[in-house]
């Protein structure tokens, strides 16, 4: 379900806006949380019923997981389980890449699977690889399968992110009944979701048609034809990606939930380090504290720092999708992101209006065509 369609709009919300507020009003706090897991398994599996097969076993075995951490926090137990995770995502997202890879490499022959990718897989996947890590790590307190479910299954914040941490969210989910509606925060969600469509619709579908139209037409393209649908791809994959975050936050803001913001006006950045301090924030934190800090972050000198950084870029390229064009946009953006925290260490800034437009211009240029 598509929150810009009609079904999401003028049918699913609306029963869940009216079911959640009738059953806190009437003191039930569980039945709520109970209630908004049951809307966020119809919203996830409304294309598809396998979807949710695999969304609810993933919910139980990651929370049996988590409740075997919570007893005994062993290393080998929370290794298995962030392998189990990666492994269900290399089979859905990467298997039929790795087989056609293979195929290419060594003239073999073997058949593509033609695997179901399922919607968010690779969200709700990193958010449990989180809850489970911090588990070992003490840092999540008991947590009741209704919670747990609640918190992988949200539906604001299921198919297209931001990727949410416990800390953020199970708090809210147990002062359900605490409060009364916020009026105020209900308006300003219903506005931010109306922004968020206007993104969606009105920008991103409207620059995704020139996009379409030029990849079909490739060997028709002249010059400035093929640096707008460069331009228009830019703006398509910022107004769609961050109408889809908008629209998320304000249905959290209806529900009275707060969900955290994953975008800050990306394409104003100075620089590919400022850029990512902008673009998918949720994502960055996630590499930052599960893959940049575990690596050694900046603690083994210089040089292993760098390394870090791409090896992030790596990861974080392969995550956005099954293609070498995804592990080399994320090679383009590391190298730059290691070249420009190089230079930021040894040469003196200048911060002056003109230079500073003239970085935001590089930026969104770079970013555009990479």
């Amino acid at each position: 379900m598509l929150f810009n369609s009609y079904i999401f709009v003028f049918v699913f919300f609306p029963i869940c806006l009216v079911g959640y507020y009738g059953l806190l009003k009437s003191g039930k706090p569980e039945a709520a949380k109970v209630f908004l897991t049951v809307m966020s398994l119809w919203f996830y599996g409304y294309f598809n019923l396998s979807y949710l097969l695999i969304m609810v076993c993933s919910i139980a075995g990651n929370y049996l997981f988590h409740r075997l951490l919570s007893r005994e926090p062993r290393k080998a137990v929370m290794i298995l389980a962030v392998a189990l995770n990666l492994g269900v995502l290399f089979y859905f997202k990467y298997f039929d890449f790795f087989l056609d890879t293979v195929n290419v490499a060594f003239g073999t022959d073997f058949v593509l699977r033609g695997i179901l990718l399922p919607l968010g897989i690779s969200f709700f996947t990193f958010q449990q690889i989180s809850f489970i890590v911090d588990t070992y790590r003490g840092e999540v307190a008991d947590c009741s399968l209704s919670e747990y479910a609640l918190f992988v299954s949200f539906f604001p914040q299921l198919i297209a992110g931001p990727i949410v941490n416990h800390n953020e969210m199970l708090p809210q989910f147990r002062a359900f009944g605490k409060k009364k509606a916020d009026w105020e925060q209900i308006a300003g969600g219903f506005a931010l979701f109306v922004l968020g469509l206007a993104k969606k619709v009105l920008l991103a579908d409207i620059f995704g048609a020139g996009v379409d139209y030029g990849y079909e037409n490739l060997a028709l393209l002249a010059r400035g034809d093929a640096a707008l649908v460069i331009l228009f791809y830019a703006l398509q994959l910022y107004f769609d990606f961050s109408g889809y975050c908008d629209m998320a936050v304000g249905i959290g803001g209806m529900l009275g939930i707060e969900i955290p913001v994953n975008f800050n006006s990306p394409y104003k950045a100075v620089n590919i380090v400022d850029f990512w301090k902008r673009w998918h924030i949720t994502l960055n934190r996630f590499f930052t504290k599960y893959v940049y800090i575990p690596l050694g972050g900046n603690r083994k000198g210089q040089g292993r720092m760098y390394l870090n950084f791409l090896v992030v870029f790596f990861l974080s390229g392969f995550w956005h999708g099954a293609g070498f064009h995804f592990l080399v946009w994320g090679m383009l953006h590391g190298v730059l992101y290691v070249v420009t925290r190089f230079w930021q260490r040894h040469v003196p800034q200048n911060k002056h209006r003109v230079m500073t437009a003239l970085s935001q211009i590089a930026t969104f240029l770079y970013v555009s065509v990479a």
